[in-house]
């Protein structure tokens, strides 16, 4: 970001209030940026909570299978194939497919094309990381669960499943910052999300500098700010740890 202030002629720094003014003031050009950031947040929020849920099946399903080959055959298949289309294809194109494919035909909104996209996406990498984390729980703590006469369901939801999600809950919170900045491909299906809201401004005003800089911005903002709380919950867990 830095670097990209100190590449700006210096003419645009004399021209500044100017070109604010232009870009933000007239006209009310700013509701573009509010109204793009607010369907950022809102695609982003729905696509977070597809993607907890959806990833949270795949992984159960694709653990159970490898802990029982003769379980969940079909259902891990069809996972298997699931995960490598969904992190073998760029999202932007699985962003075009869910929209002009999928949904067209339908009385569906962008919007929704969008969080459906985002969110399956997403599941794609939630259920590997979830995964990962149900199988770095020790195997001691299975035979303990069993050993209390728990059954295997019982076990991996009591026992394994909330010490995996409390291993694996930071790699989440850095996917879902991944994903709010994915979202910025929307406008391929012609949704005015911040990108877009700041490529609007830009198209109007002549001015690649003012709009596009306040969108990386509030991007930047944004990140630095869940970046801090996933920090902070991260020092919670590890107290809670060594109490």
């Amino acid at each position: 970001m830095y670097s990209l202030i100190a590449a700006l002629p210096l003419s645009y720094f004399s021209e500044f209030p100017q070109k604010f003014y232009d870009a933000f003031i007239l006209k009310n050009r700013y509701k573009n940026i509010v109204f793009g950031l607010g369907n950022t947040l809102m695609i982003t929020f729905f696509a977070v909570i597809i993607g907890i849920i959806l990833g949270t099946i795949i992984a159960l399903i694709k653990v159970t299978h490898n802990n029982d080959r003769k379980k969940l055959k079909f259902l891990n298949a069809v996972c298997s194939v699931y995960l490598t289309v969904i992190r073998g294809t760029p999202v932007v194109v699985q962003l075009m497919i869910m929209w002009y494919i999928i949904l067209q035909p339908t009385n569906f909104d962008r919007i929704v094309a969008a969080i459906l996209a985002f969110g399956i996406n997403s599941g794609a990498y939630v259920a590997e990381v979830i995964r990962s984390g149900i199988q770095s729980v020790d195997k001691g703590q299975v035979e303990a669960g069993r050993s209390l006469g728990l059954n295997q369901r019982d076990t991996m939801v009591k026992i394994v499943f909330p010490q995996a999600l409390k291993n694996v809950l930071p790699a989440i919170g850095n996917e879902f910052i991944a994903l709010l900045k994915e979202t910025s491909v929307a406008g391929y299906i012609a949704i005015q999300d911040l990108t877009k809201g700041g490529d609007i401004i830009r198209s109007i005003t002549y001015d690649p500098y003012t709009s596009l800089l306040a969108v990386a911005g509030i991007y930047l903002l944004i990140v630095m700010g869940l970046t801090a709380l996933l920090s902070r919950f991260e020092r919670r867990l590890h107290r809670s740890d060594n109490r």
